[in-house]
């Protein structure tokens, strides 16, 4: 068949088609009718020539089918960014211009300027290693390239080049990442120009180079790691020693905020890397300017524009099967997240993000049968070191935050007492991941002698030993630090931390119906706040109890405010383990196969 010939079958298919509504439309339909087991390996598409080239035509069609419906979608996004404007100038903008209004009318602000410098060196570098192992994690189970699942099943798999479709994803998804940066980028002018009294275009201008290059750079990265197993693999193999740098550089520019930096190691973070050379480019226009800067924008600058040409270029070469896959772990994972489905949605990015070989920890068998349950809790843990890991990170902020708090005074004191027990809890839900596997589907425990709701409490025995060892581990590096009886505060708070992340282990299947509760007559609902503090129960009620008398220890440290603290934290730990008994007695009559909920 000849090309004019196939042009006139074409068109009476596309007359076939447009009455269905657009082509991926009916691609969906198709796709959904004639799928494919989920065991079947991944079609290929079928070699074709030039002469079959149908892409120019086939994305003209795409454009006039699309035609009707581009004009919703148009005001859809010029809503979302009216939305996100407002909420930025409210927010962000009108604050500001009444700092600088205050400013000029003798407001000093300057003597935030010492801290905040001290706090740039470290502190950037620290955002941007974070921003970079984001991206570089954000392409292992999604990426830059994911087009939606009508393309990659229906569009791709015909004759066309595949360059043209991926572009437009490719560039949507640097301009998302650059957003944020922008964004960063004007927060540093205002503060620099009001603490350190530097010129706005300037502060701006050096804000920029890294505000906008490391987003960049970390979605061609993110790209590689998307396109490349062998990156994936280093990805992997790499992201715990990244946190733990990030960790590190935090703790560093708090301990320079506090007046004790370290000049020499600030310097080499400064020079180490793209999270570095952000730091020297923010610091340019300020009295503490590194020497080197334009030396240090220009290393930002000219990789991040070759990263981008390269990209652009590999966009082509991501394959088809890979593609595919990756389209529908995103759809899942916002499908998910539309249902309030968060474990699912983190199960779902777990899962594809993919991860090294478990490690084979053998544990000897236990000779009694009542420690069966805490041999396979300890084992589950020891086999999945990350979140060991995760607990340990998590366990140094809440210290250090303590810390903070025990130079506060009244409200500040509080707060950041909150801020300590959060990290706690996290660090204390890391180890409850056996519990919420077991409330993931009530039947895995039919082996169990006991009844559900016992089972339950006796999961919590293992996290709260290992809570106690290092928290009892982190007071004992305060107290040769210097620090006073308060850090024996640490260990008196794990038994209601562990308690509260059971409480949540236990809720159950998502109460969607709460968000569409408590509607008030002015149109507005409570449902969004409901099913808030039931999701997040456990710590909604433990952190604000045990923050006032756990504020007052930190700051005065006798040992009335120490007993005080202990007794409130032993009733409270009953109360939250009573808790957690009586919901985890109603989830077997109301269980469903599948997640049920995340930490």
């Amino acid at each position: 068949m000849n090309r004019p010939e196939a042009r006139a079958e074409a068109v009476t298919e596309v007359e076939a088609v447009t009455v269905a509504g657009s082509v991926t439309e009916a691609a969906a339909v198709v796709v959904v009718a004639e799928d494919e087991p989920e065991d079947a390996a991944p079609a290929t598409a079928a070699e074709w020539t030039a002469d079959d080239d149908w892409t120019d035509e086939a994305l003209a069609l795409l454009r006039a089918l699309r035609a009707p419906h581009r004009r919703n979608r148009f005001k859809q996004v010029a809503f979302g960014l009216y939305c996100t404007l407002l909420i930025l100038v409210i927010w962000g903008g009108v604050p500001s211009f009444g700092l600088f209004l205050q400013a000029s009318m003798g407001a000093d602000y300057t003597t935030h300027g010492p801290g905040l410098l001290a706090a740039l060196p470290s502190g950037i570098a620290a955002v941007g290693l974070a921003t970079l192992l984001l991206a570089v994690r954000d392409g292992l189970w999604r990426g830059p390239v994911v087009p939606p699942r009508a393309t990659t099943d229906w569009l791709l798999a015909h004759p066309v080049r595949p360059r043209p479709v991926l572009r437009p994803w490719f560039w949507l998804s640097c301009g998302l990442a650059a957003l944020p940066g922008l964004v960063l980028a004007v927060g540093g002018m205002v503060a620099l120009g009001l603490t350190v009294r530097v010129g706005l275009p300037a502060a701006l201008g050096w804000c920029l180079v890294g505000g906008v290059c490391l987003p960049l750079l970390g979605v061609c990265a993110g790209l590689l790691v998307q396109h490349s197993p062998r990156a994936a693999r280093w990805a992997r193999t790499l992201t715990p020693y990244a946190t733990v740098l990030v960790l590190a550089l935090a703790v560093q520019s708090g301990l320079a905020v506090a007046g004790h930096p370290v000049p020499w190691l600030e310097r080499v973070e400064l020079w180490s890397g793209p999270w570095g050379w952000a730091g020297i480019a923010a610091l340019a226009p300020t009295p503490a300017a590194v020497p080197g800067g334009w030396f240090a924008a220009a290393l930002l600058l000219v990789p991040t524009a070759l990263g981008l040409v390269l990209a652009d270029r590999a966009v082509a070469t991501v394959p088809l099967p890979l593609l595919r896959e990756r389209a529908r772990t995103a759809a899942g994972v916002l499908a998910a997240l539309r249902t309030v489905e968060l474990r699912a949605a983190r199960l779902a990015v777990a899962g594809a993000s993919g991860g090294g070989r478990p490690l084979r920890v053998r544990l000897p068998a236990p000779r009694r049968p009542r420690l069966v349950l805490y041999w396979r809790d300890t084992l589950s843990l020891l086999r999945a070191p990350a979140r060991l890991g995760r607990a340990v990170l998590l366990t140094v902020p809440a210290l250090l935050c303590a810390v903070l708090a025990h130079g506060a005074r009244g409200g500040l004191s509080w707060a950041v007492t909150v801020l300590a027990l959060l990290f706690g809890y996290l660090a204390a839900a890391q180890l409850l991941e056996p519990a919420r596997i077991e409330t993931d589907d009530v039947r895995r425990a039919s082996w169990s002698p006991y009844p559900f709701a016992e089972l339950m409490l006796r999961h919590a025995v293992v996290p709260a030993g290992l809570g106690l060892l290092l928290a009892a581990a982190g007071a004992g590096a305060v107290l040769a630090s210097g620090g006073g009886a308060a850090a024996w505060l640490a260990p008196l708070a794990v038994p209601p931390l562990v308690a509260a992340g059971l409480v949540n282990a236990c809720r159950g299947a998502a109460r969607r119906d709460l968000l569409y509760r408590s509607a008030q007559p002015s149109g507005g609902s409570t449902g969004v706040a409901v099913f808030a503090a039931w999701y997040a129960a456990g710590p909604a009620v433990a952190l604000p109890v045990l923050a006032l008398p756990f504020s007052a220890a930190l700051r005065g440290g006798s040992a009335s405010s120490l007993v005080q603290a202990l007794v409130i934290a032993l009733v409270l730990a009953a109360l939250l383990l009573y808790w957690a008994h009586a919901r985890a007695g109603r989830l077997p009559a109301q269980s469903r196969p599948g997640p049920a909920g995340p930490q």
